[in-house]
């Protein structure tokens, strides 16, 4: 089947954990490897999927704050520690979501151009894309340590995707699964999309997108809806 991108868009840009990737199982393997060497008894899925989404430091702090506190001397060590493995295993257990490849390829196909911004940081997320064949797709990927200081939901983070991919704000949109998403792409102006499969840490509702999708296929009729 041929889609048709609407002239008035031409950039779609994605989050990346809990929107494209189901990473979940390989964020907690990696804190529970930590947490087995510093005693530490290990997190749950229900857990993690309430942590993620505001990068590295934040899942480790939180995980950390859930398990007993955080340690006296901070969260350095821990975090180092995380991203020592997690970045050799960023794949080990994680899969796309149904839809996200053909998505991808799609919207390539229809003339679009494609950006990733996330607060993963950006070597296990070039990893991630390249594991899974959907790098090529994409024009422009931004991570939560790309720029210093800046990260959702500063809309300078998606600013920063959408410079890359030479597009402006007026013909671009974002789509994520969690409130940093939908604010840094609301606070931008660029209608917010969000999918209801991902970790949105409470009501998809709450989010208060600008619209909501239940699986990658009903984005054609988003995006015509938006022209």
């Amino acid at each position: 089947m041929t889609h048709h991108l609407p002239d008035s868009i031409k950039a779609v840009v994605f989050d990346l954990d809990g929107t494209l990737i189901d990473s979940e199982a390989d964020l907690r393997a990696a804190v529970n490897r930590v947490f087995d060497e510093i005693g530490r008894r290990p997190i749950t899925r229900n857990e993690v999927v309430m942590m993620v989404g505001d990068g590295v430091p934040k899942l480790v702090e939180r995980a950390l704050e859930a398990t007993g506190g955080l340690p006296d001397d901070g969260t350095d060590d821990v975090v180092a520690r995380f991203l020592e493995f997690y970045e050799g295993h960023a794949t080990d257990l994680s899969q796309p979501f149904p839809g996200a490849q053909d998505i991808l390829r799609e919207l390539v196909a229809a003339g679009a151009r494609i950006g990733l911004c996330t607060n993963k940081p950006e070597a296990p997320a070039h990893e991630i894309l390249e594991f899974f064949g959907i790098a090529k797709y994409f024009g422009a990927v931004v991570g939560g340590d790309s720029l210093p200081g800046i990260r959702k939901p500063d809309p300078r983070h998606l600013a920063a995707v959408l410079e890359k991919l030479g597009t402006d704000p007026a013909h671009a949109v974002m789509v994520g699964d969690n409130a940093n998403d939908i604010q840094t792409a609301q606070a931008l102006g660029v209608p917010a999309i969000a999918v209801s499969f991902g970790y949105p840490r409470g009501p998809i509702a709450a989010l208060n997108a600008d619209v909501v999708i239940d699986q990658f296929d009903d984005l054609w009729d988003v995006l015509a809806g938006l022209a």
